[in-house]
């Protein structure tokens, strides 16, 4: 009887239990949503988490707040995001860096993101510009590789910092074309830009957005576009494989995260939320004006591409010695 009476109960429990599910998707969300942004305002993380999750906030019907967590790279954010309980409430929009790069660069790193998180999706993209000061004397990639050659480690390349992916896809450049160059790491694009416009550094692989409107208006020339086809916004500049550089398509992208563990309703509720509001057609405009390809691809798709990128970087860094102190 008792063996009845224990199996009745564990068969009821099951059978709540696979009727919650679907109710727990279909009350998802109904409170407010954290987004964390690893890094401060301003930047390409937090403009793309607060363009997609403006239209998120309305296709779920709350409020989503958006939190700053900067710092080492995006690791002070990826980790909170790991202690984050997976319930759907909290969720991460970081850069190549948080995901792809820094369990590359960091051998202490404080979490694993094909392990801790569950992927949800690559938001957007947009290529790195390989551009110059306008008295630079190259003014294409297969000039700037001649120069490179009979001028080793005379030319700089500013970078937005250690372990960047402006500062990796110029390493990349460097091993595919068998030359060196002089890293100049700064606290930000921004400087760094600057110091390529007054020619304080030489060239330097930007993001498209970041340098569209100064090669438009002369400030900078563009040699080469890390794309796999040319880009709308500079059309004019050549890819880097008709600069006679093959193999160096780079691109910067931004992607959503959450903690590992989510309800498997709730995980395909917000993924597909996210990608549904990545593809609006306004918000998309809004993305294109400013650079940015749309990729909005789902969580299989995430992590097959997560899985080549990390094992892409890893090898340039471990190439390049490439240490950060």
């Amino acid at each position: 009887m008792k063996a009845l009476t224990k199996n009745l109960a564990l068969g009821l429990a099951l059978v709540a239990a696979l009727a919650a599910a679907p109710a727990q998707a279909q009350d998802y969300p109904d409170k407010p949503i954290t987004v964390i942004v690893p890094f401060p305002p301003g930047g390409s993380s937090d403009a793309t988490a607060r363009l997609v999750t403006k239209k998120l906030a309305e296709r779920v019907g709350q409020s989503i707040v958006v939190d700053n967590k900067g710092g080492a790279n995006g690791s002070i954010g990826a980790a909170a995001l790991k202690q984050a309980k997976p319930d759907g409430y909290t969720f991460l929009v970081g850069s190549i860096g948080v995901f792809g790069i820094n369990p590359a660069l960091f051998k202490d790193l404080r979490y694993d993101p094909m392990k801790d998180f569950d992927l949800l999706s690559v938001v957007v993209r947009t290529p790195n510009v390989l551009v110059a000061n306008p008295n630079f004397p190259a003014n294409n990639v297969a000039e700037l590789v001649e120069y490179l050659k009979k001028n080793p480690d005379k030319v700089t390349f500013a970078s937005s910092g250690t372990g960047s992916s402006d500062h990796l896809t110029a390493a990349l450049f460097l091993q595919k074309t068998g030359t060196t160059g002089i890293h100049v790491p700064y606290k930000g694009g921004g400087p760094a830009i600057s110091d390529l416009i007054s020619g304080h550094a030489n060239v330097s692989f930007q993001n498209l957005g970041a340098i569209a409107q100064h090669v438009k208006s002369g400030k900078l020339k563009a040699l080469g576009v890390t794309s796999a086809a040319r880009t709308p916004t500079l059309p004019e500049v050549p890819t880097m494989a008709e600069g006679g550089v093959k193999d160096l398509e780079v691109y910067s992208w931004q992607a959503a995260a959450a903690p590992k563990g989510l309800p498997p309703a709730v995980k395909a509720k917000l993924e597909a939320e996210l990608i549904a509001s990545a593809k609006s057609p306004d918000i998309k405009a809004q993305f294109e004006a400013v650079g940015f390809e749309v990729v909005a691809n789902n969580s299989q798709e995430f992590t097959k591409f997560l899985t080549d990128e990390i094992a892409r970087w890893k090898n340039v860094v471990e190439t390049g010695k490439i240490t950060v102190e």
